[in-house]
């Protein structure tokens, strides 16, 4: 395996005190919520409504509903190409952490949770849409995908991901609006209802190509499934407070992000199309601009561009190619 690359992991905690670094993607859901006036307030109630979520999944001897927080960290990794010594961001996820205050002991959670890279806004928001500049038909470049899945999986295998983190990652998104999730009869206690895409979409041949495979579950009192990223066994590698530190986090985080859907009014039926369109949903008390965000999105991936696809574009390709 080539080894061109050499990451380096920083740790932030994100409190009610926390404020973006000047190179953390401004879209990135935790980022988006520390700024502006409101930035204090919004990251004091997103944290208590992660810690209330988590409480109330995790109801075995916790009669009080207080047993449990939740406190996180942004992991973020710069990736050093060639040692040149210039760091370029790479991704950005989020690692839980539970305190336990009966026992008084912090239990470790999941890496990944959220899930950022200045690459991937490349892929998305530059070479997708140049490619499809006046085509009559929606189409994807070949090896679309294949240059970030392979960072990612350098590093999930490199020894930096290995000396800080037990498990793999896994990563929780919602749920694609162009497609039909029907519910099947497999439930588990702490993930809830299973249910199945009508389709593939482009976000899972993407993730596919990082080495995650997918799975769709409706947690219980949720309103709609979300989508769980993984490597392995989700089922069995990890514990029950494990995946309830990722739900309630990233369940908070779509109410915020995505009301339509996770703060609907209704429940998902047997065949559900989520609808970022549907007026019956409730509002957190959270401000938020997604307009601002898709914008963003898109200047960011021309960063990437500027600073790391083209700088490197050999050694990128090369790397890209040789890697197993």
């Amino acid at each position: 395996m080539n080894t061109d690359f050499i990451f380096t992991l920083k740790r932030t905690a994100l409190d009610e005190h926390y404020q973006p670094a000047s190179n953390t993607r401004i879209t990135t859901n935790f980022a988006n919520l520390a700024r502006g006036t409101s930035r204090q307030e919004n990251l004091r109630n997103a944290l208590k409504m992660i810690n209330n979520r988590f409480n109330a999944l995790a109801d075995w001897d916790n009669q009080q509903a207080d047993r449990y927080s939740v406190e996180l960290e942004i992991i973020s990794v710069d990736i050093d190409v060639v040692g040149s010594g210039e760091a370029f961001p790479s991704i950005e996820v989020l690692k839980t952490n539970i305190v336990d205050h009966h026992t008084n002991k912090c239990i470790e959670g999941i890496v990944g949770n959220n899930f950022s890279s200045y690459v991937r806004d490349y892929d998305f928001s530059v070479l997708l849409q140049n490619h499809n500049k006046n085509q009559p038909t929606f189409s994807v470049p070949d090896n679309f995908g294949e240059l970030h899945g392979k960072l990612f999986q350098s590093f999930v295998n490199s020894n930096v991901y290995k000396d800080n983190f037990t498990k793999p990652p896994v990563i929780c998104l919602s749920v694609s609006d162009n497609k039909t999730y029907h519910r099947t009869d497999n439930q588990h206690p702490v993930l809830g209802i299973e249910y199945q895409p009508n389709d593939s979409s482009l976000t899972e041949q993407y993730f596919k190509k990082m080495g995650l495979a997918v799975r769709y579950f409706m947690p219980p009192n949720s309103v709609a499934p979300l989508a769980f990223y993984f490597i392995g066994d989700l089922l069995n590698d990890y514990s029950s407070l494990e995946l309830i530190s990722t739900i309630s986090t990233m369940e908070t985080f779509q109410k915020i992000y995505r009301p339509e859907i996770y703060n609907a009014n209704a429940v998902a039926g047997r065949a559900y199309q989520p609808n970022l369109k549907n007026s019956d949903h409730s509002l957190t008390q959270i401000v938020y601009d997604r307009h601002e965000r898709s914008q963003l999105a898109c200047a960011q991936g021309k960063f990437a561009e500027e600073h790391f696809i083209k700088p490197y574009q050999t050694v990128l390709e090369q790397w890209s190619q040789n890697y197993l």
